[in-house]
């Protein structure tokens, strides 16, 4: 079946995007398709009128996303409820997600709009916040949440349990629980494994631990991580959601981490592999 309704989200504050935004619109009204602008986008192309955000979720059958990683993080929990493929087009260095140049973008979406996109199911993880026993936030995440110390906060104890079985109090600057999607985010560059992203398992890797023997740790994917803030501190300890939500965190918080139920559709290039993607990004073979 033929994609009709297509959303489009960018970088607005990149100006490249502004310009490969109009040409994209207009290369999808010739092809007979409603392109679907996000409301900031069309306020900085001078359009007279947007679509809601609640209306866009619901038509969308498919998004491309201009920008890079970033871009396409916040899009995807934008749709975590939603079985719609995203297709990232990155404006610069070649991305783990977005891994689809400008070059390539008509010749992949005209490929895609006959309905049968190379897609890649991503698992996600959903990330509770509990306080004095009651349920204060929960979100989605596709790389990582994080739990790390301010600036001149000492080191954080965090309590964490595996399926409710004692791993460890972690001594540390903080902690990482990452998706294999994630794990060469923030998690790589704390010191934590590169899984391959078609796996099913989630990563705990702990910042800056103060124990030098604690390493970062590979769990099943049916894991139940729960983290509790056991220390107490003067200044902030925040939680963070794949490094663009936050919340404060308080002495006694516990943050529960699980599979979430639902996937992001990542749609993929037919001229790379992943394998390709991080020889490009790490720069494997360089001297």
């Amino acid at each position: 079946m033929q994609i009709q309704n297509v959303a489009i989200f960018a970088k607005v504050h990149d100006p490249r995007c502004l310009g490969i935004a109009s040409d994209l619109i207009n290369w999808l009204e010739e092809k007979g398709c409603t392109p679907l602008p996000e409301e900031q986008l069309i306020r900085e192309l001078g359009y007279p009128k947007a679509l809601s955000q609640a209306e866009i979720l619901d038509q969308a059958e498919l998004v491309v996303v201009l920008g890079g990683d970033g871009t396409l993080i916040s899009v995807a929990r934008l749709f975590s409820g939603r079985d719609v493929p995203i297709l990232g087009v990155n404006l610069g260095s070649l991305g783990f997600l977005t891994e689809i140049t400008v070059e390539e973008l008509y010749t992949r979406l005209e490929k895609v709009l006959e309905g049968n996109p190379r897609v890649s199911e991503r698992m996600m993880l959903e990330v509770t916040l509990h306080r004095e026993g009651l349920e204060i936030e929960k979100g989605h995440v596709l790389n990582d949440m994080v739990i790390n110390k301010g600036a001149l906060a000492r080191i954080v104890d965090l309590e964490t349990k595996v399926n409710r079985h004692f791993l460890t109090t972690y001594k540390a600057d903080g902690l990482i629980v990452s998706t294999p999607t994630g794990s060469t985010g923030y998690s790589l560059s704390a010191g934590g494994p590169i899984i391959h992203p078609l796996m099913s398992c989630i990563v705990i890797t702990p910042i800056c631990p103060h124990t030098l023997t604690n390493r970062p740790i590979v769990v099943t994917d049916e894991s139940v991580i729960s983290i509790t803030v056991a220390s107490s501190f003067d200044e902030k300890v925040y939680l963070t959601l794949d490094g663009q939500v936050g919340f404060e965190l308080h002495e006694g918080d516990s943050v529960e981490v699980r599979r979430a139920l639902k996937t992001t559709a990542l749609v993929m290039s037919r001229s790379r592999d992943y394998f390709e993607v991080l020889r490009t990004k790490l720069k494997w073979g360089e001297r």
